[in-house]
């Protein structure tokens, strides 16, 4: 099965393509350029440097939230063009469950951070043994007082991955964390494919149609609106 995965959820934007497990190719564009000008770029540059045509594509997956509410539009609006009318499988993949995948050679507690501002990150709880991961906690923002508070009682190596990453270490006051290597930090659309893959082999995957970004709080602009109306009281 081949599949053309992605991820801009976050400032990095990733894309990759695999037979199954196996990784064909990977892409990683972390330069400041918005996704809007280098995400299907990426993708055509992956699809022509391995001869891929589009239409040899399986499964079409990308990181569908928590993250940027922008990155995560711009990823989700890409897949669903380039999947329309093929009638072929789309996976929507937690955003966080991807970044736990990049540790899985970690024993111990895996906890994806994305800053989500106000002194916020949108967060989950892994535990992960042997390379097997298990969700802890539900997909969630949480300010970094309380995730400091819930991670110290747990007397457990901590792993932190993801763009929030620097503002979470410097906001813990309790919870000592383990080293991760910076690539390993960062979204990668090959985790975003063994995802997906295991969505497929679950038959938990959607069509383009079904692929819809997913929010865990309002925008700033859809917050501002609602001050402005009195309707956040």
């Amino acid at each position: 099965m081949k599949i053309l995965s992605l991820d801009s959820s976050a400032d990095v934007g990733t894309v990759a393509l695999c037979e199954d497990e196996r990784l064909l190719a990977e892409m990683t564009v972390n330069t400041g350029n918005t996704h809007s000008e280098s995400l299907l770029p990426t993708v055509e540059a992956v699809l022509k440097i391995t001869g891929t045509d589009i239409n040899d594509v399986d499964l079409f997956a990308c990181s569908t939230g928590p993250g940027s509410f922008t990155g995560v539009r711009i990823g989700v609006a890409t897949v669903k063009g380039i999947a329309y009318g093929k009638n072929k499988p789309c996976a929507s993949i937690s955003t966080l469950y991807a970044l736990a995948r990049n540790l899985r050679g970690f024993n111990g507690i895996i906890c994806p951070v994305m800053n989500a501002r106000r002194n916020q990150v949108y967060n989950a709880l892994f535990m992960c043994k042997d390379s097997i991961i298990t969700r802890l906690t539900p997909d969630r923002a949480i300010s970094i007082e309380e995730l400091d508070n819930e991670l110290a009682e747990k007397n457990m190596p901590v792993y932190l991955c993801g763009d929030g990453y620097t503002i979470t270490e410097k906001g813990f006051e309790k919870t000592k964390i383990c080293s991760v290597p910076y690539r390993l930090r960062l979204a990668s659309a090959y985790s975003v494919a063994l995802c997906a893959l295991e969505a497929s082999n679950n038959g938990a995957t959607v069509s383009d149609f079904e692929l819809v970004p997913i929010y865990l709080r309002p925008s700033q602009a859809e917050r501002e609106r609602n001050e402005r109306l009195g309707l956040n009281k």
